[in-house]
């Protein structure tokens, strides 16, 4: 399984920039696509997920300012960072669950730096 995860750079305040994470690899349906973010000495924590319906979720502190979608046709989730904060900036990780029917699998792809700086 190969995540490719692209986007991230650096951004002012206020500002916005848009992740993108393309799944492949496996011949078992996405489970959920999600985003994880980990910034300098703290835990790695969820930002966003979405399941295969759709049915989005976020964390408190990213709600109303990014929003997470996905492409099922493409296995691609974006992430669309918009109002963003200087603690908005981490390294930003793909995470996708798949589906295999009595186990699901769960895999990371290489993170990608946020970094919102004036």
């Amino acid at each position: 399984v190969q995540l490719q995860a692209s986007g991230g750079g650096l951004a002012q305040p206020g500002g916005s920039l848009r992740l993108s994470c393309a799944a492949s690899g496996s011949a078992f349906s996405i489970y959920s696509m999600n985003w994880y973010r980990q910034a300098p000495e703290k835990q790695r924590e969820l930002v966003a997920g979405i399941s295969s319906t759709g049915t989005t979720n976020y964390a408190d502190s990213v709600k109303g300012r990014f929003t997470i979608s996905r492409d099922n046709a493409k296995n691609t989730v974006t992430l669309q960072l918009n109002s963003l904060k200087p603690e908005d900036t981490a390294v930003y990780y793909c995470y996708v669950v798949y589906d295999g029917g009595t186990r699901r699998y769960a895999y990371w792809g290489q993170g990608t730096q946020v970094t919102v700086s004036s």
